[in-house]
């Protein structure tokens, strides 16, 4: 059943945080916070995420985080795609790229999405445990490595698979998870985003 889950919730309280604090490479956020910036934060804590240390990062290009926002959402809560096969496709794409913090975030998302805890470690190594997995969903396993492991070069029967069970649009939006985690895990990874505590989640979106 689709609910609405994060943008109706209750804002989360966030008192114990500070957006000046060094979180990656980069330095701390300047104060006073940017007022772009702190928009951007009122609109998460209003969709029911904390401030994570992803976008103290991404704080210090404001114009940017902002531009960025309305696709992140769209991804989140706009995709026809039945989100379970959103998050495997962004699970692994986060095994595939090796960025535990995108994986870390997307644990819970994949769960609620429909996948049992199982599931979700066999992602790891897929294809020893395929029986775990209904044939759409090994089918997006596969298009994902040979999109992120093969630099795009999907093969003929890859795709042929896919379209079995999806149609042009999933097909797209499939593609833009994966490429999108695919671009944010490189860019976590490079600028050294440190973890997150542990009670910190990601505003959770759509289901």
């Amino acid at each position: 059943m689709t609910n609405h889950e994060g943008s109706q919730q209750d804002p989360v309280a966030d008192v114990d945080d500070d957006p000046h604090v060094k979180v990656s490479r980069l330095p701390p956020l300047p104060k006073p916070l940017d007022p772009l910036v702190a928009q951007l934060f009122d609109d998460t804590r209003k969709r029911g995420g904390h401030i994570l240390n992803l976008h103290k990062t991404n704080g210090h290009a404001p114009k940017l985080s902002r531009a960025k926002r309305p696709f992140t959402y769209a991804l989140r809560n706009e995709c026809d795609t039945p989100r379970i096969f959103r998050e495997i496709a962004i699970c692994r794409t986060a095994i595939n790229v090796e960025c535990p913090y995108e994986l870390h975030h997307h644990h819970p998302f994949a769960l609620q999405a429909g996948l049992n805890e199982t599931q979700f470690e066999a992602l790891k190594d897929w294809r020893a445990q395929a029986q775990l997995f209904e044939p759409a969903q090994r089918a997006v396993l596969a298009y994902v490595d040979e999109l992120t492991l093969q630099k795009g070069a999907v093969s003929d029967e890859t795709f042929a698979e896919l379209a079995r069970h999806f149609n042009a649009q999933e097909i797209v939006e499939i593609t833009y998870n994966s490429t999108s985690y695919y671009a944010s895990g490189l860019y976590m990874k490079a600028l050294g985003i440190q973890p997150d505590a542990a009670h910190k989640k990601a505003a959770p979106g759509k289901f």
